[in-house]
């Protein structure tokens, strides 16, 4: 039986590949923010060691939330980050370029 040997990904190499079959790019212009903030939340919630349900104590809401913000199926209020942001003792910055 022969080992498979796997490569780490680059997440910005990945998409930045990706970006460039046109069907992907229209996707992810409609979604990409929503995604790229449910990958920081998920991210700063591993960073500081909480699970779902720890998170979701914090923010007033349910594990099944923070399951859905994490894989990006839920929109966000500035409210809702708001809270996240100070769950993480962090401050929220939103900014048009």
């Amino acid at each position: 039986m022969s080992k498979k040997t796997y490569k780490a990904l680059d997440f910005q190499q990945y998409l930045r590949e990706e970006l460039k079959n046109p069907v992907f790019r229209k996707h992810y212009e409609e979604y990409g923010k929503q995604l790229e903030i449910a990958y920081q939340i998920l991210q700063l919630r591993k960073k500081q060691g909480f699970s779902q349900t720890q998170l979701a104590k914090k923010l007033g809401t349910s594990q099944g939330n923070i399951a859905r913000m994490e894989t990006g199926q839920q929109n966000f209020t500035t409210d809702t980050l708001q809270k996240i942001a100070s769950a993480f003792q962090r401050k929220l910055k939103i900014e048009f370029v």
